[in-house]
């Protein structure tokens, strides 16, 4: 059974950096694409805030380069979302996913909320 665990989301402020790590079982993330996405306050839409591929490298959309940086730590089975110099339009509820044989798979997110 896969299950997906993000962590790390708190109220912060404008300008600070946070890190979320999501822990994965019953699936491994280096043998898969991992993405993160966040849903933000009043849309339904999840919208992608990095790729990382196989390789472990990371691809971002250009809402969220330069500030967010994500990685993947093989010998502990998680990945992690490094977001600098957070703004308000950055709240929202961050998940990571992962697909196996066109399967989706998604944690329950962690909440980012970026006060003035």
């Amino acid at each position: 059974q896969v299950q997906l665990v993000e962590s790390g989301g708190r109220l912060v402020q404008v300008g600070e950096s946070l890190r979320l790590s999501c822990a994965a079982s019953g699936i491994t993330f280096s043998l898969n694409r991992v993405r993160w996405y966040r849903k933000r306050s009043g849309s339904d839409e999840r919208e992608l805030c990095a790729t990382i591929a196989r390789s472990g490298k990371a691809t971002y959309p250009d809402s969220v380069k330069g500030r967010f940086t994500a990685s993947r730590n093989d010998a502990e089975n998680t990945v992690s979302l490094q977001m600098d110099r957070l703004q308000v339009d950055d709240t929202g509820v961050y998940y990571c996913n992962i697909e196996r044989n066109y399967v989706p798979y998604w944690g329950q997110g962690t909440q980012v909320t970026v006060s003035r």
